[in-house]
């Protein structure tokens, strides 16, 4: 089993919105992702979608975007993004996904010998959601960790950076090194402003994956 990941897809399925508008990465960005995705991932393997999945306000009205999420091959496993307003209450969410899909909040998933968790964390200059995405991410790394056996793997999904432009540690980094965690996937960052982001870095021995589509070239990246 591989584990590969990807975030930012901000699908319109329904009703389209044309992203070219924000550069040329964005031309036909979709058939490029599937190209890509088919090629690299099997039945087997997993998925991480590190938020804003789809630009539909309410739940009912995502369907599509996650009916196509879901028809290529692999497990998936989302977390919320900033622009996901359709995510409402986790139990509406996980009653719309289909069979392959999951849905991670304030808790944490055990795929063979790995074990995912996360949340969407914050803007670093919010005091207060950022305390209250610390809380979440610490009850999913409990829970990881309640989940951890032997030596499995985790794997922890952030939609916000977490850290500052200038990688500095943050509350969030401290987090995720004292429960020990493997690998770290977050998105959020764009093209043009963040052409100079760094795709992969390691950080007190966690290894953390840049993985928004425009700046991967719409590719999906392999974690482990």
């Amino acid at each position: 089993m591989k584990v590969f990941a990807i975030s930012d897809l901000h699908l319109s399925i329904n009703n389209p919105k044309p992203m070219d508008i924000f550069g040329p990465v964005w031309d036909n960005y979709l058939d490029k992702i599937i190209l890509d995705w088919k090629s690299k991932v099997g039945k087997e393997d997993v998925v991480l979608l590190a938020g804003d999945h789809s630009w539909a306000m309410k739940l009912e009205d995502a369907t599509s975007d996650l009916e196509f999420i879901s028809s290529l091959p692999g497990i998936k496993i989302l977390i919320r993004g900033n622009h996901d307003y359709w995510w409402s209450a986790i139990g509406k969410v996980r009653s719309k996904l289909p069979q392959n899909m999951y849905a991670l909040q304030n808790d944490s998933l055990k795929i063979g010998n790995y074990i995912f968790c996360g949340t969407r964390g914050w803007s670093l200059d919010d005091e207060k959601l950022v305390s209250r995405e610390l809380i979440r991410l610490e009850m999913s790394l409990k829970d990881a960790i309640k989940k951890r056996t032997e030596n499995e793997k985790i794997i922890c999904m952030l939609h916000f950076p977490p850290f500052d432009k200038f990688y500095n540690e943050t509350e969030f980094t401290k987090l995720i090194e004292k429960y020990n965690v493997d690998f770290v996937v977050y998105g959020h960052l764009h093209l043009p402003s963040n052409k100079n982001a760094k795709k992969v870095i390691i950080h007190n021995n966690v290894k953390y994956f840049l993985t928004s589509c425009d700046i991967l070239n719409n590719t999906l990246t392999e974690i482990i």
